[in-house]
């Protein structure tokens, strides 16, 4: 389509999110163009090291120590204006070596999952300094402010209640395109069920829910919902994944070893689409690259204390569409685990929501909006000249 189309993508590693969501991005490009020249950056990588490192650790620690703060913050900065002072401040942030990076590489596309780069970014554009098409990927199913800018070229977002949030913040509609946010193609294919099942060494005939327990949880409260799923009087198998949570997974060997119910134990893994592919149910977080996940997936939720801000209207869209439950508390997590438990139904009439939920297909959308506007600016280009 294009002659060796060049992409700069930029992430940023402060939540896995961001990351994944441009690691599925350039998954996408290269299916649609193998021979495209792709650079991945971490806006990080553009700060002082020692400053990039703090604000990191303190943004971790705020999410797993004192998310009700984390929240009040996120909420009072979430109607904050464009060009407020606080924006154009972080605005100025790294520009000038963006500029520099970008006039060596000259980028057909730029592609931003992470808010601060892209304000960054568009802000150039708005003055004319910057000249190649900015397309931002917005990674949750609401939107902060942070993420509105008039100089963005395109917006890829999960559904139509974040474009009507930012049509109500002035952008204009034709800009916006509801794509679903990208997640790996590896989510879309369909997968031999009873295989995996059998490699995993469980039972095809029981069914098997998913506990995601690496994601800052507190390993004390992971391990006894692992304990009541072991527990149960009905019968159910359980994967836990414990991501790079090594004290989580250790911790879980007594409670697999005295199990009723079967447990698999894992740490971090690579195919989680298959686990999702064989789960009935899945207790998670409400990352934004998970729920549209476990929906791609046809998988219901039961989403355990989100995180104020984001994670919340994920999940609240979760629970509007009917597609799972939030569970503030454990006591509310035993409750709706002990009804799904008892009533399979449940769990099925979740799964024909989720199902409906989302166009899917939605990083091949994403990626061939991207490359109709890198064409149409391309051709633009040589008529100009």
């Amino acid at each position: 389509m294009l002659k060796q189309l060049r992409v700069l993508v930029f992430s940023a590693t402060f939540g896995n999110g961001h990351l994944r969501a441009a690691e599925a991005v350039i998954e996408g490009i290269r299916i649609k163009e193998p021979s495209a020249e792709i650079i991945h950056l971490d806006f990080g990588d553009f700060l002082n090291k020692r400053v990039n490192s703090m604000v990191k650790n303190v943004y971790l620690e705020m999410i797993k120590r004192t998310p009700k703060l984390w929240g009040r913050l996120y909420y009072k900065t979430s109607k904050a204006q464009p060009r407020s002072m606080m924006q154009r401040f972080l605005n100025q942030l790294g520009r000038n070596d963006f500029l520099k990076y970008i006039h060596v590489f000259e980028p057909d596309l730029i592609v931003c999952t992470y808010p601060t780069v892209s304000s960054i970014l568009a802000e150039l554009r708005l003055e004319e300094i910057l000249h190649v098409p900015l397309i931002t990927v917005i990674t949750d199913f609401t939107a902060h402010s942070h993420w509105v800018h008039p100089g963005v070229d395109r917006y890829m977002v999960a559904c139509a209640e974040v474009k009507e949030i930012l049509v109500s913040w002035g952008i204009n509609a034709q800009r916006i395109h509801v794509t679903g946010i990208p997640i790996s193609p590896r989510f879309e294919g369909d997968l031999d069920r009873q295989q995996i099942i059998y490699e995993l060494g469980l039972d095809p005939e029981l069914p098997i829910f998913l506990v995601m327990g690496g994601a800052y949880g507190g390993l004390k409260s992971t391990k006894r919902i692992c304990k009541k799923l072991a527990d149960s009087l009905v019968p159910v198998q359980s994967i836990i994944v414990c991501g790079k949570n090594v004290k989580l997974y250790h911790s879980l060997e007594e409670v697999s070893a005295r199990a009723g119910n079967p447990i698999v134990r894992l740490g971090y893994v690579h195919n989680v689409e298959e686990l999702m592919a064989v789960s009935k149910l899945i207790i998670t977080k409400a990352g934004g690259l998970t729920v549209s996940e476990a929906l791609t997936k046809h998988l219901p939720l039961v989403i355990f204390k989100p995180i104020p801000g984001q994670e919340d209207g994920n999940a609240q869209f979760v629970q509007r569409i009917g597609a799972g439950h939030v569970a503030g508390s454990e006591e509310e997590l035993e409750l709706l685990l002990n009804h799904f438990l008892s009533h399979p139904e449940d769990i099925e009439k979740m799964r024909e929501r989720a199902a409906a939920a989302l166009p899917g297909r939605s990083t091949e959308r994403a990626v061939e909006d991207m490359l109709q506007l890198a064409v149409h600016l391309r051709r633009r280009k040589q008529k100009i000249g």
